[in-house]
């Protein structure tokens, strides 16, 4: 059981930065590749990034290449999403999710792989 919180939620301006952060609690944090999605009002939940249990590979969505970049600490049981130059189009509840197998790797970019969710912080980017 992997439960998750995330954090570093907040309202910037277009250009800013925000590094959202996900605690898990649980023994087997870093057996789990670990994805970060997004849903803005409206919209279906959508894919950002994902990132191995090693933490060595990386994956994501095209529209924040170059933008975000996922990271995690297993001893912290902790992953990261820096954010920068954000635009008002990222604006949306952000979810991290544990993959649902154990050590999976390459994962796809669908919510249903995913078995263990966080509640969603809260991003607003401002133009």
């Amino acid at each position: 059981q992997v439960q998750l919180v995330e954090s570093g939620g907040g309202l910037v301006q277009a250009g800013c930065s925000l590094r959202l952060s996900c605690a898990a609690s649980g023994r087997t944090f870093s057996s789990y590749s670990m994805g970060w999605f997004r849903q803005a009002p409206g919209k279906e939940r959508e894919f950002v990034a994902a990132i191995s249990w090693s933490g060595v590979r990386t994956y994501y969505l095209d529209s924040v290449k170059g933008r975000f970049t996922c990271s995690r600490d297993n001893a912290k049981n902790t992953v990261y999403l820096q954010m920068n130059s954000q635009k008002p189009e990222d604006t949306a509840v952000y979810y991290c999710a544990a993959h649902k197998g154990v050590r999976v790797w390459p994962v796809r970019a669908i919510p249903e792989d995913y078995g263990y969710w966080g509640k969603g912080t809260q991003v607003t980017v401002s133009s």
